[in-house]
């Protein structure tokens, strides 16, 4: 049996997260609580009692290994397991670490069965532990690092591409304000405000230099977004290794990571999710380095083509647009850590390396531009 749940850090701020697989040891994967993170317990378990239906103590306490974005902690019971997710302790950036927008398209989504974990209550009165929190199911499954999914006998791996698919697909389709979701982000014209906040970013850090690349995507980005403009609930970080499935069965039981949803064009985060085609798999998560029929994967025409007929268009016209934004929005990302590296702030280990990677991102968004030309 393995068990998962991930912590993700704020992919504006490049960190990379973790993921926790729990194998036969059912501890794997966690720490004992350490300084930093302490809070009263018998305060925690009294909250649980009077909010959680079903919960009954007495209450132990693990942190998950990994980010710290909104440290996340599994809660063991002996009737049950729970997972808490906490807003840090301190001073926050403003609309960052925002785990009560988490939980709300956690339980919108649930009330549709929609694959995530059940979310039992949420906490804003920060006097319980420090933050505000929630505390969800801890969902059994398994979770995935390699996208191509080298760990499942070739003959089932489509499944496994099917299924994400197709699941992206049904976050699609669904009406915000059907899901009381309307005002969980700002409606319209997505591109030209994700692309203005990116190039501000580029432009703002002068400590990582300027590029020529970036430059010339700037200029171009803006004047090529297409004029069909939709507005749908998106993850914004869609990757197999976000994704919990089902212990044998190429099916997902759970979608992780929410930080990043808000309302957007659903074919900017179908695109983000897609990259994995083009990217080197030692950036993120990618197949970049193998030609997929050769690892009995669906090519990516054929994977465009399963998620237009999953979400009933013709075509997606524009595709190497919707790529191109999301290796300039990566690339603009990557050039922030770039910054933090020359300044000496970076505070994440894998910093150096996705500071030396920017410059392949860049290469990445120009090949998709110059193939929509």
């Amino acid at each position: 049996m393995v068990l998962g749940e991930k912590n993700q850090t704020r992919l504006e701020k490049g960190e990379r997260g973790m993921t926790l697989a729990l194998n036969a040891d059912a501890n794997a994967g966690v720490t004992a609580m350490r300084d930093g993170f302490d809070f009263v317990l018998e305060t925690l378990e009294a909250w649980l009692s009077g909010n959680v239906e079903g919960f009954q103590g007495p209450l132990e306490i693990f942190k998950f290994k990994g980010g710290q974005s909104n440290p996340t902690f599994k809660l063991v019971t002996k009737s049950a397991n729970y997972v808490l997710r906490r807003q840090p302790a301190g001073q926050l950036a403003k609309g960052a670490h925002a785990v009560d927008r988490e939980a709300r398209v956690l339980e919108a989504l649930a009330d549709q069965d929609f694959p995530v974990p059940r979310v039992h209550a949420f906490c804003d009165d920060e006097t319980v532990i420090g933050s505000k929190f929630f505390v969800m199911d801890m969902v059994e499954g398994r979770i995935f690092w390699d996208a191509g999914f080298r760990e499942v006998a070739a003959g089932e791996r489509r499944a496994y591409f099917s299924e994400m698919n197709r699941v992206l697909a049904r976050l699609h389709q669904f009406d915000p304000e059907a899901l009381r979701l309307g005002d969980f982000g700002r409606n319209g014209n997505y591109f030209e405000r994700q692309i203005a906040r990116w190039s501000k970013s580029y432009l703002a850090d002068t400590d990582a230099g300027r590029d020529e690349g970036m430059d010339r995507l700037i200029e171009w980005l803006p004047a090529a977004v297409p004029q069909e403009d939709e507005s749908r609930i998106v993850h914004g970080d869609f990757r197999c290794d976000n994704l919990i499935f089902h212990p044998v069965q190429p099916r997902i039981v759970a979608v992780l990571d929410w930080e990043l949803s808000t309302l957007g064009h659903p074919l900017a985060d179908f695109a983000y999710h897609a990259i994995m085609y083009r990217m080197p798999p030692d950036i993120v998560a990618g197949i970049g380095d193998v030609e997929p029929a050769s690892v009995s994967l669906p090519t990516e025409a054929e994977y465009v083509a399963e998620y237009c007929a999953n979400t009933g268009r013709d075509r997606i016209p524009d595709y190497d647009f919707y790529i191109a934004f999301n290796f300039f929005r990566l690339a603009a990302i990557f050039h922030g850590i770039k910054g933090r590296v020359a300044r000496g702030q970076a505070s994440s280990a894998h910093a150096a390396e996705r500071a030396a990677a920017y410059p392949r991102l860049v290469k990445l968004a120009l090949e998709a531009m110059e193939s929509c030309r």
